[in-house]
């Protein structure tokens, strides 16, 4: 992505920062989807770590390791987004847990504080550019040897959206498979998002990482979108959860979802070998 493309992003998501809030609220399916990405978190790493988050975006994620015992540098490039961060520190009383700067994660030699005990990126983030490698060969300038990388990616298959083919909708069903990635559009504003596998992430990745977790998020419970589909249908929706939560870690669905969390440590051998 160029830089007029990332300042396009930037205020995209600035002029979205309000909404994304007011979405966010009375959604049990994302909180759900939110909740499990901080148990995986919890699994992997100890609290009182220091965590670099990239696309902190309103500080939703932040304020949520944080009241969990975590210390938070989060980064974004949106200023609207920053400032519901800053907000929300300031409500929660956390400014000596969280801390924030504008800053893009293709400029991680421009962090403040590094190094970090882990680096995270939850619901996408990073989706919006088209190789990860860029992002991957500069993680050695803020993580710790041994330092954990957990991000939360969506990949081209997402069963949820596949059954629209069931309805005639072809486009939305097949529209992740597109090589050159996808048209977005938001308030107005338009950039591409892009779609990786768990695999592809892991050959980006190198030898000098080891996979240490791989699970789907929302594999056969609605995306993200879906805010009201936990509350019209409660009782289908707690089945397909239960069958979510028992399916997301095994393959071939781990590598399914809506999203994925992909979990790495930095500087330990086999990463390749866990493909």
């Amino acid at each position: 992505m160029d830089e007029a493309q990332f300042e396009v992003v930037a205020e995209a998501f600035s002029r979205a920062a309000a909404k994304y809030d007011a979405f966010a609220e009375d959604h049990p399916h994302l909180t759900r989807l939110r909740n499990k990405v901080y148990a995986h978190i919890e699994r992997l790493l100890p609290r009182g770590a220091r965590i670099l988050e990239l696309n902190a975006g309103s500080g939703t994620d932040a304020v949520a390791l944080a009241r969990r015992g975590y210390f938070i540098h989060a980064i974004d490039i949106a200023p609207g987004m920053l400032a519901r961060l800053r907000e929300k520190v300031e409500q929660f009383g956390l400014e000596g847990k969280v801390t924030f700067q504008r800053c893009s994660f293709t400029e991680l030699s421009a962090v403040r504080g590094a190094p970090f005990d882990a680096v995270f990126s939850d619901l996408g983030g990073l989706n919006c550019i088209a190789d990860l490698t860029p992002v991957i060969n500069n993680l050695s300038r803020v993580l710790k040897p041994g330092g954990l990388v957990t991000w939360v990616l969506m990949p081209p298959v997402c069963l949820w959206e596949m059954a629209e083919v069931l309805r005639g909708n072809f486009r939305l069903a097949f529209r992740r498979l597109s090589r050159g990635g996808v048209r977005s559009h938001l308030e107005g504003l338009y950039f591409d998002v892009h779609y990786f596998s768990p695999r592809r992430v892991l050959r980006w990745f190198g030898d000098d990482y080891s996979l240490a977790a791989l699970e789907g998020l929302s594999v056969i419970t609605p995306t993200a979108e879906s805010k009201h589909f936990a509350k019209q249908f409660p009782r289908l929706y707690r089945i397909l959860a239960w069958l979510d939560d028992r399916l997301s870690t095994r393959r071939p669905w781990n590598e399914w979802g809506d999203f994925y969390i992909l979990s790495l440590r930095r500087g330990a051998p086999g990463a390749r070998d866990a493909e």
